[in-house]
């Protein structure tokens, strides 16, 4: 059936300038973070938040991520490689050697989003639940980008398929169809940041703080669960009934999280967007008025 799959072998370097190469996976990282600046600019304009909290805003989301999904690379899937030697220990700080884990990532994108609102939430009115519920609109389409890349790199990717549209990755050697799961996680993601963006849009009125997030976290860790029960994955663990793998339970909290914050949305009944306190009334004045 091989005559139905999809052969790739696209190079995983756009341009290639001697020894240093622009990588396809690169530049759409970096179209993640260019999409996401804008949409909070438009958050930020809409629900009155001063735009001068971008930059620290986009540097934080930058210094987290890239060090949360290298150390949950490193600390998840390849332990005894990276604090087994001095030589895998130094290549912790290389992450341009490849290795970078989503639930790392995600992990410190919400300490690192802690620290942002604690710094700047209280005195510009909004909390760590607001810019949660405002992050993960862009996540949704920044994860879309970055699996894209993963399929430029012919990496992560699933079992033997029968299936059309199934690929056949030359670059890794394989010679039989798999499951492109880096397009499925990648379409999963980008219907999930265009559902979250409508809400936004439409019934930011109507929803309560703790929604997005919480939609986010069913949704976009849900279709991972599934969806890595056709990844090809190194380790598992079996529970008896079930085998999962490494990535499944790692988004189970995730998904549990998810649930408990939507049901949070619901009881509570914060408005989603930002509230500002009326100003305070001018204090009146006893001068004398001037004889007319």
């Amino acid at each position: 059936m091989d005559f139905l799959a999809i052969h790739w072998n696209v190079d995983p370097v756009l341009i290639h300038l001697g020894n240093f190469g622009i990588r396809w996976y690169s530049l759409l990282f970096v179209a993640g973070f260019i999409i996401g600046w804008y949409l909070f600019r438009w958050f930020f304009r809409r629900e009155g938040i001063p735009e001068k909290l971008l930059d620290p805003l986009l540097y934080t989301l930058l210094i987290a991520t890239i060090v949360g999904a290298r150390l949950g690379h490193c600390i998840f899937y390849q332990t005894d490689y990276f604090f087994g030697s001095w030589e895998g220990f130094l290549e912790i700080f290389m992450p341009w050697k490849g290795g970078l884990a989503s639930h790392g990532g995600a992990i410190a994108l919400l300490l690192g989003m802690w620290w942002y609102s604690a710094h700047y939430g209280k005195k510009h009115d909004f909390d760590y639940l607001w810019i949660l519920d405002h992050l993960v609109i862009t996540v949704a389409f920044a994860g879309c980008l970055i699996r894209l890349g993963n399929l430029f790199n012919s990496e992560i990717y699933g079992h033997v398929t029968s299936l059309p549209w199934g690929v056949i990755f030359e670059r890794r050697g394989e010679t039989e169809p798999k499951h492109p799961t880096q397009i499925y996680e990648s379409l999963s993601y980008l219907i999930l940041g265009f559902v979250l963006l409508w809400f936004y849009a439409k019934k930011l009125n109507k929803v309560h703080r703790g929604f997005f997030f919480g939609l986010f976290l069913v949704g976009c860790f849900g279709m991972r669960f599934l969806i890595e029960f056709i990844k090809e994955a190194s380790i598992h663990f079996d529970l008896g009934f079930v085998t999962l793998n490494m990535g499944q339970m790692l988004s189970i909290p995730f998904i549990i999280a998810g649930i408990a914050f939507l049901i949070y949305a619901a009881v509570k009944k914060k408005p989603a967007a930002a509230v500002h306190p009326a100003p305070a009334p001018k204090a009146e004045t006893h001068y004398a008025k001037p004889l007319r």
